[in-house]
Formats: structure tokens, sequence, C-alpha cells
């Protein structure tokens, strides 16, 4: 396996598309990453040697999307030493609040940053802001970012306050 600065790792294939946030937003900051799925119940081997081969390859940030019991960003962040992002994928029984609370509620010791439910981009956003730690190009990246963001909305506000809510909401 090559070396990454991102493992972004999914329970399940059905995770995909929400997990495809996060790898888009690496790719527009020219982050390395790659995408594995794995589930540390039906699989527990082959996950237990993912995580020492992530050890061993110094990756510097994971990105965990699970649903339901939502063990993986867990187990993940007690065998790797590097900052680890939960993203609770929505369930069909509990609307995510299961994956969510599965997630945020670690034992002191595994620490796992923790994401809106199905929030997959902002876990991108976060481990990219982390890696901007260490690296210029990219710390410059999230700040232009940051800026078109900002820029963005003052847009929206000088449109709403020529034309009005009614006119706004119209053109919306």
């Amino acid at each position: 396996m090559k070396n990454v600065d991102v493992a972004i790792i999914m329970g399940s294939d059905s995770d995909l598309p929400i997990m495809k946030d996060a790898a888009k937003f690496l790719e527009e900051m020219g982050i390395s990453y790659e995408m594995t799925i794995l589930s540390v119940h039906r699989c527990p081997d082959a996950a237990f040697e993912y995580a020492k081969s992530l050890k061993e390859r110094k990756v510097k940030v994971i990105i965990a999307g699970a649903g339901g019991a939502a063990h993986l960003p867990g187990v993940f962040a007690a065998q790797v030493p590097c900052p680890v992002i939960g993203v609770p994928i929505m369930s069909k029984t509990l609307n995510g609040v299961d994956s969510l609370y599965s997630i945020v509620q670690m034992p002191s010791g595994i620490p796992v940053a923790t994401v809106a439910i199905n929030g997959a981009k902002n876990a991108g956003i976060l481990a990219a802001t982390i890696i901007s730690t260490a690296n210029d190009e990219v710390y410059k990246k999230i700040c232009d970012y940051k800026a078109s963001m900002n820029e963005a909305v003052l847009k929206k506000n000088d449109k709403l306050q020529t034309l009005g809510y009614e006119e706004y909401i119209k053109q919306m």
C-alpha cells in the first residue's frame, strides 16, 4: 500500500454516497487519500490488519463513517495514533441519532472528533485543516476556501438588501 495523508474508511458500501463528499473535498485541496470498506464486526481481522498498516504508514488523519452501532471510528482511534474524525451515517431506524451517540460518546483516552450526521464534507474540511497545520500549501487553500465562503455570503446579503426579501425569494 502507498503512503497517503488521509484514510477514509466506511463500514459498508451503502455509506459511499455520503463518504464521497470527504474525498471530493480532499481532491480539491490536493490531499492524498485512500478509501476502504471494512467492518469491525463482519471482518474484524482485516480491519485490525488495516489499522496496523495505517499506523506503520503514519497516516495523518482517519475519516471513519459508520451507521447504527457505529463502532468503526472508535476501534480505529484505539489503535492508530492520529486524529480520527467520525461521520455518523443516517440510519433507517433512528435517523442517525444512534450513530451520532455511538461516535460522540467515546471513553476517556479514545477521542473521536465527530461531525454532523452525514457530514462527510465537513470531515474532509476538518481533515484538511488538521493537515494544514504542517503544510503551508494546504493552509493557503483552506484560507482561500474560507474567503470564498465569506464572499458568497456577502454577495447574497447585498442581493437581499437590493431586492428585498420577497423578490429575493422569487429568484431563488
